[in-house]
């Protein structure tokens, strides 16, 4: 055999003298790019929504009641939460339960739908929680975790293909998050 070639390689075909070169990462691609992406379309979302929902709206609400909704907020939240956890829950336990029954019978939908809608209620749920202190102290951050889970609501609402009904909730949501946001300082 010829000094050249090696076992498993094609015949006349010499050896690998060493491994092909690793490509190398370049800046910009990877996990923190990705965060980067998602950052900058829900800046630009977040840009958009501002000029439609406080610039350009046909009517903004008085002070006074940006006053009472900014002071009730965390309450509301924390209401919803010990309201919805318990709903979560039995959603999950009950969707995983019954889906393969659901299956059997031929309805494929309905099982993954109820399951992905309660995953996404769920990770809402956790941020609204998070939002919660920044929302007492009427902090920027507060404010931005309520938009937050107000996107993850309407991605959930989406690709449980409650489309029209997740909409409309989030345009109401988001009228009222940005009629207050002037109010939740860094």
């Amino acid at each position: 055999m010829d000094e050249n070639m090696q076992a498993g390689t094609p015949q006349g075909s010499p050896a690998p003298e060493h491994e092909a070169p690793k490509q190398e990462q370049q800046p910009g691609t990877g996990q923190g790019s990705a965060k980067a992406e998602v950052k900058g379309a829900t800046d630009k979302l977040e840009a958009l929504l501002e000029e439609y929902m406080v610039k350009k709206a046909p009517f903004t609400l008085p002070m006074s009641v940006k006053e009472i909704l900014v002071k009730i907020a965390p309450y509301i939240v924390i209401i919803g939460a010990i309201m919805a956890l318990p709903v979560i829950i039995a959603a999950l336990g009950i969707n995983a339960f019954l889906a393969p029954f659901a299956m059997m019978g031929g309805s494929y939908y309905w099982g993954t739908a109820g399951i992905i809608s309660a995953i996404f209620a769920a990770i809402a749920f956790v941020i609204e929680i998070m939002a919660v202190p920044g929302l007492f102290k009427r902090t920027h951050k507060g404010w931005q975790l309520a938009y937050y889970a107000s996107l993850v609501m309407l991605v959930g609402n989406i690709v449980s293909f409650n489309i029209v009904s997740g909409i409309i909730g989030a345009i109401i949501g988001w009228y009222f998050l940005f009629q207050v946001k002037e109010l939740y300082k860094n």
